[in-house]
């Protein structure tokens, strides 16, 4: 007798953040649910080591982390098919706790393990100035050296693109917030645009994935 197997081979993403005061987790929660949408996509929350001491953090007035979101360490990401990175802009940059964690996989750089696999970025600033862009663009680099390929959503995100009536974060590199004075939440437009970059990304992935 002849069966056939109809289990659907599942596709991991890992979207893996750094968030001081929230901003970005609200995103990164978005994006988990865009990505899931995705028949046959497992996506995954994780959270960077904290370079920062408890007294600082205090002292920033900065919030517990989620208990329900496990720290990644650097060889676990060979374990995913596709990547979407979220951080705070400090300077123009990402968080130093995300470059901290960038530059401890010198192992994966050496080997190319992740050399192939698609990654999208997203980012939360604290005003027009903050590198809504430049932060996607130097992101990029830590990409390239691995290899990876950087997903960018475009203008496929459509209408919400062209926004002026109202504050809206992100581009055509990725879906962005803005915290403000750090009271701000995420947008309802800046949620959509998130949740679909988990979508976008999240179908390239599965596309590339070949599973």
């Amino acid at each position: 007798m002849i069966t056939s197997d109809t289990t659907m081979a599942i596709t991991k993403v890992y979207i893996i953040y750094y968030s001081l005061h929230k901003h970005v987790e609200y995103m990164a929660r978005e994006i988990q649910k865009g990505a899931n949408s995705i028949e046959g996509i497992e996506a995954t929350l994780w959270q960077v080591p904290e370079t920062l001491p408890s007294l600082v953090l205090e002292k920033m007035k900065a919030p517990p982390k989620a208990d329900d979101v496990p720290v990644i360490k650097p060889e676990q990401l060979t374990e995913a098919d596709g990547f979407l990175f979220g951080f705070p802009s400090r300077f123009g940059v990402m968080a130093a706790q995300c470059k901290a964690f960038f530059d401890a996989t010198t192992d994966l750089w050496e080997t190319q393990a992740l050399a192939g696999k698609p990654a999208g970025i997203f980012w939360s600033t604290g005003f027009h100035g903050g590198g809504q862009e430049l932060t996607a663009l130097t992101a990029i680099t830590q990409l390239s050296h691995h290899g990876m390929l950087f997903v960018p959503p475009g203008y496929t995100f459509g209408s919400g693109m062209f926004e002026i009536d109202e504050v809206k974060g992100g581009s055509s590199y990725g879906a962005g917030t803005y915290a403000g004075d750090g009271t701000r939440k995420p947008s309802e437009l800046e949620l959509q645009q998130a949740f679909y970059q988990g979508k976008y990304v999240s179908e390239i992935t599965k596309k590339l994935s070949r599973k």
